[in-house]
């Protein structure tokens, strides 16, 4: 019988320089797209592919985000005795039952692989699944219930992948692609951000993996590769061959809110799409974009 993906690691460690002096006080993840932080659309999307433990791997300064998926008493209890109930559901997504989300500490800047280590002892010896929170993928169903399913047809790796434009390969993962049989694509290897001309594909990896155990194995070398950091992209490449590994080319939007301009798209994507803001918001942009 296949094993089940219960778990998800969000690797939430980093300093957010890109949004600077914001990200100074405030954890990049907590940034609002509309009115919810970006941290919760991935717990959304994880709890929606059926994830019943998400696993924060933090850093210093990270705090906030405990916060965040706490109960917040005082709050609660305020809303409450306004009677504003709107408010209490809309925050009621933040709160999960006691031990269902956990936290570890990357005590240094050492790289995804690093981070996803770091989760190791949590995760335990079964598949897991890893989301990067800045990287925000809209479709319906969600890209990790995509993937959850898949996962329980190949029971191996897999990355999701879309394509990116070649002068673009330098900032990914790019997958070596083989066969394709609809949306999952054979791999027959990885790159860590190849120049253009070295690049065996444009198909770049976005943010999503469902992984095998077996990967904290070869993390555990601690062998640093582009960057000085340690890589998941080379730990996952030395799996091919061994482990089944496929790319799952995912079809829905993705912003890269990693990405000033990708967080502000975010925004007026997500707002345009709710009945309570759209015509008014409409406005708004129709004003800005006349001058």
């Amino acid at each position: 019988m296949a094993r089940k993906v219960r778990k998800v690691v969000l690797p939430v460690a980093g300093l957010g320089t890109r949004f600077l002096p914001a990200t100074k006080a405030v954890p990049k993840e907590l940034l609002p797209v509309v009115d919810r932080p970006l941290v919760q659309y991935a717990v959304d999307e994880a709890v929606e592919a059926g994830i019943e433990q998400i696993i924060f791997v933090t850093g210093r300064g990270k705090a906030a985000i405990e916060d965040y998926f706490d109960k917040a008493y005082e709050l609660e209890d305020q809303l409450h005795t306004k009677n504003k109930t709107s408010e209490i559901e809309s925050i009621a997504s933040s709160r999960h039952l006691a031990g269902n989300v956990t936290f570890t500490r990357q005590q240094e800047p050492a790289g995804l692989g690093h981070a996803v280590w770091c989760a190791r002892h949590l995760v335990g010896n079964e598949p897991f699944a890893v989301m990067l929170p800045d990287e925000l993928l809209h479709d319906t169903p969600g890209c990790l219930a995509q993937m959850v399913d898949a996962f329980e047809r190949t029971n191996g790796n897999i990355v999701a992948v879309l394509d990116v434009p070649r002068e673009h390969t330098n900032r990914y993962g790019i997958l070596d692609p083989g066969t394709r049989d609809g949306q999952l694509i054979e791999t027959k290897g990885m790159i860590e951000k190849p120049q253009p001309a070295e690049a065996p594909s444009t198909l770049a990896l976005v943010g999503r993996y469902v992984l095998l155990p077996e990967i904290f194995g070869l993390l555990e070398n601690q062998t640093r590769g582009a960057g000085n950091e340690i890589q998941l992209t080379d730990a996952m490449a030395r799996m091919i061959g061994t482990h089944p590994f496929h790319g799952y080319h995912f079809e829905g939007i993705r912003y890269d809110c990693g990405d000033k301009v990708g967080f502000l798209e975010a925004n007026v994507a997500f707002a345009l799409r709710r009945d309570d803001l759209k015509d008014r918001f409409g406005e708004v942009l129709d004003k800005y974009l006349a001058d």
